[in-house]
């Protein structure tokens, strides 16, 4: 029998399913992490650093989404150092894209939006680098806005690993990255795609939106994911 680990988060002791991460163990727990990059359904790759807590006795801060509870953990999720490293993230992806929520169609939907205002960031510190960047609608059903990208990969994970068609990939290096779809063709022409729409369920901004959507009516499925993993998984277990 797997011996189930017992473990400390924000003082207080919890249960832990063996092979658990630590952000698992929060969110059964109700413990609030943030995050962007991860989404329940998809592998973590811990890209977003925004779920990052301190354990003890680890030198620095660790990604919660990708670290594995063990037992005599002791984990702290709301320090203030934590808080201000939440901070300055949030206000580098907003520095470095093109985010206004005023214009933005997403607004009211987006969770980037949503965690600036709960972690309380009302300026942004550092300047603003205004990409140029230019919207592929060629896609009939959806609209790539690559300005109100976050690179959370969530988009390519989604289409390679529930879908299998893999039309999304991440370009460039540095601060160059971009997502596209298969070798960087217009959306409309990457034969790849099958146009499911799983990755605009999945995007956390107004990166990937359906055609037409307008602002206060953009709806986001974010339990979609993990409802159609659990599907695939039952399917294979009952075959």
């Amino acid at each position: 029998m797997t011996a189930v680990p017992t473990l400390t988060i924000d003082g207080r002791p919890v249960s832990a399913r063996a092979g658990e991460t630590i952000l698992q163990v929060c969110e059964e727990h109700g413990v609030a992490v943030p995050t962007l990059c991860h989404l329940d359904g998809l592998s973590d790759v811990g890209a977003c650093r925004l779920c990052l807590v301190e354990v003890e006795g680890a030198p620095r801060p660790v990604p919660a989404c990708t670290t594995a509870a063990r037992e005599g953990m002791e984990v702290r999720t709301d320090t203030e150092r934590l808080q201000r490293h939440r901070r300055a993230v949030l206000e580098l992806l907003l520095a470095e894209g093109n985010h206004v929520c005023a214009v933005c169609t997403a607004s009211g939907a987006c969770e980037l939006q949503a965690l600036a205002v709960s972690l309380g960031v009302e300026s942004v510190r550092f300047p603003y680098r205004h990409p140029r960047t230019a919207l592929d609608a060629s896609h009939p059903r959806f609209v790539l806005d690559p300005g109100r990208c976050v690179l959370c990969t969530r988009c390519v994970r989604v289409c390679d690993e529930l879908e299998g068609a893999h039309t999304w990939d991440v370009a460039g290096r540095g601060a160059a990255s971009r997502v596209v779809t298969d070798l960087a063709v217009p959306w409309a022409q990457a034969t790849s795609c099958t146009g499911c729409g799983k990755c605009v369920q999945a995007c956390p901004t107004g990166a990937l939106l359906e055609q037409g959507a307008i602002q206060g009516a953009v709806r986001k499925d974010r339990g979609l994911v993990a409802a159609l993993r659990r599907a695939r998984e039952e399917r294979r277990w009952t075959r």
